[in-house]
């Protein structure tokens, strides 16, 4: 899909009711009403983009981000690692987007990793701070896990497809609060774009020890190939979450010849999904110095590129 713009995920350049046990628990009365989500920026692989800058945020992200009650913060990749020190500090989630890197040697690797450390150990010391990988972002948050690349070739190109559900995702924190009818839709209705070459397999995932002792497995999904992949996981302990699919481009994204889903269920899910991160933001207690600090960080200060003509985003935000 390279002719498209919209990128894809792959090996090594791709695109509350309290169940279970909860994630390290601090601050669950504490309510932050003005999150701000830190986005990383995406490193530009395409040639029809790269006129317009090194790095990019789809807009869809930040839409997602905003529609869920969070502002968002676009974290630049050229940055020290004490200025990131600094923004984790800020910040009250991180969203990792798909894109086209590789995943253990890149920037946008390496920075994940910097904030990954830092929320690990935020957490365990009672301060909350959540991720959330989408596509490639949750393909990274396996290899960090597992301190390893397992992927493997689980192409599932330009589909939509329903969720197969394991019996953990009915006690999940992610989908504990969907009504029964949106529950029953995901399990037979396309509500889950899918835009990927790689992923982690099923059996891979039950294999090693690192994954599935941090992870639960919330459902599956089967490739072109027939492979049975990962596609939704949740942190035991910690607020850490990953779909292989892409939950924003059911009410942001519209490309005529892919295959976004934009019925009233997948609309419904995508909003669900948006709330319930944001809702896991505002549990974070990390805050800026200053408003003046605050209002100059956050993506207002930037415009988007209507990119439709080339990408197979509507808007994209460069940098």
């Amino acid at each position: 899909m390279a002719s498209t713009g919209f990128s894809t995920c792959f090996l090594s350049a791709c695109c509350l009711c309290v169940c279970k046990s909860m994630p390290t628990q601090v601050h669950q009365q504490a309510v932050n009403d003005r999150p701000v989500i830190g986005v990383l920026t995406q490193i530009v692989s395409d040639e029809v983009m790269k006129p317009f800058g090194r790095t990019y945020i789809p807009a869809s992200y930040v839409k997602y981000l905003e529609s869920g009650g969070s502002r968002v913060m676009p974290i630049r990749l050229t940055l020290t690692d004490t200025e990131y020190e600094n923004i984790f500090k800020k910040i009250n989630g991180l969203l990792l987007i798909g894109g086209a890197v590789n995943l253990e040697t890149s920037d946008f690797a390496r920075v994940a990793k910097l904030f990954y450390n830092l929320a690990v150990v935020a957490n365990d010391a009672g301060d909350f701070f959540p991720i959330w990988g989408t596509c490639m972002g949750m393909q990274l948050l396996t290899v960090l896990v597992a301190g390893k690349n397992l992927l493997t070739k689980t192409t599932a190109e330009n589909i939509a497809l329903p969720l197969n559900l394991t019996t953990e995702a009915y006690s999940s924190r992610i989908f504990t609060d969907f009504p029964t009818a949106l529950i029953k839709a995901v399990t037979q209705e396309p509500l889950t774009g899918n835009f990927h070459h790689y992923g982690v397999e099923v059996k891979t995932f039950n294999e090693n020890v690192n994954l599935q002792s941090f992870f639960y497995l919330l459902s599956t999904n089967v490739a072109e190939n027939g492979a049975h992949f990962v596609s939704t996981i949740e942190g035991k302990k910690y607020p850490f979450y990953g779909v292989q699919w892409h939950p924003e481009v059911n009410r942001f994204q519209w490309k005529s010849n892919l295959n976004f889903p934009h019925s009233r269920h997948a609309v419904q899910l995508s909003s669900l999904l948006a709330e319930f991160f944001v809702n896991e933001g505002r549990r974070s207690l990390h805050h800026f110095d200053n408003p003046e600090e605050e209002a100059s960080s956050l993506i207002y200060n930037y415009t988007p590129v209507y990119a439709g003509n080339f990408t197979g985003y509507e808007q994209v935000y460069f940098f």
